[in-house]
C-alpha cells in the first residue's frame, strides 16, 4: 500500500512523469462528465483531515487534487494489479481470502473510499469479500464512491480514472489480465453493501453508473 500525505505532494509533483510513464498521455484520452465525484468531495470536506482509500493505481493528478482540495492522507491499494496478479499466477480461486487479509487497518479507518470500477472486474466471491472489508473500513458518516458498467464489454482492459476537475474525469485505458465479469444490476449492486445506503446515483452517457454510498453517523 501506497501512503501519499499532504507533505508528499511536492515530490508526487517532481516524479509525476516517472508515475504516469506506463500509460503517457494521448490525443485520444476521451474526457467524460461526473456527477458524483462533487458529491463525494463535499462529503470528505464536512471531515477534519479526512482519510482516502484509494482502490486503483496511484495517479499523480489524482494525489495533488486531492490534497489541494482536502489536505488529506491519501493510501493507494492498487487492487487492479493484484487482481492481474492472481489471474496470471492462476490463483483466482486464492482472490477472495487474498481481499480479505490485504486491507487489515482497524475498523472505520476511512471517511473515504474510491473504488473505480473495479467491482466489474471481480467474481461475485470476490466482489462479496472485498465488499465486506469496505464497510468494515469505512468511518460512520463515511462515502464510497464506485462506477459500474451498464453494459457488457469484451475489451480486456482497465481504465485509470484522472480527474481533470470536479466535474470532469479523463479515461485513460491500459492492458488488463482479465475483462469485465457479469454486468452488475442495481440491486446486486446495493446487496453488496448492506450496511450502506445509496445517497446518489447517476446513469452517464458513456453508460457508467456512478454511486455514492454513505455509512450512518
Amino acid at each position: 500500500m501506497v501512503v501519499v500525505s499532504l507533505l508528499d505532494r511536492l515530490a508526487t509533483r517532481r516524479n509525476e512523469a516517472g508515475t504516469e510513464a506506463t500509460s503517457p498521455s494521448t490525443p485520444e484520452d476521451p474526457v467524460f462528465a461526473t456527477k458524483a465525484l462533487r458529491k463525494f468531495l463535499a462529503s470528505l470536506l464536512s471531515h477534519e483531515a479526512p482519510s482516502l482509500l484509494d482502490l486503483g493505481p496511484v495517479v499523480g493528478a489524482n494525489v495533488t487534487f486531492f490534497g489541494e482540495q482536502l489536505g488529506c492522507k491519501i493510501f493507494v491499494e492498487d487492487l487492479f494489479a493484484a487482481l492481474d496478479r492472481h489471474v496470471q499466477g492462476g490463483k483466482l480461486e486464492e482472490l477472495p481470502e487474498f481481499l480479505t487479509k490485504r486491507l487489515s487497518q482497524p475498523d472505520g479507518t476511512f471517511d473515504g473510499i474510491l473504488c473505480w470500477d473495479l467491482f466489474d472486474y471481480l467474481d461475485r466471491a470476490s466482489a462479496q469479500a472485498l465488499a465486506t472489508e469496505l464497510m468494515r473500513l469505512l468511518a460512520p458518516d463515511g462515502a464510497l464512491l464506485g462506477f459500474f458498467g451498464n453494459t457488457q464489454s469484451h475489451e480486456v482492459r482497465y481504465t485509470k480514472y484522472i480527474i481533470v476537475d470536479e466535474v470532469n474525469l479523463r479515461y485513460r485505458r491500459y492492458p488488463a489480465a482479465r475483462g469485465r465479469q457479469v454486468t452488475l444490476l442495481n440491486r446486486d449492486i446495493i446487496r453488496l453493501f448492506p450496511s450502506l445506503r445509496v445517497s446518489d446515483s447517476f446513469l452517464l452517457q458513456n453508460n457508467t453508473r456512478e454511486i455514492l454510498f454513505r455509512k450512518l453517523a
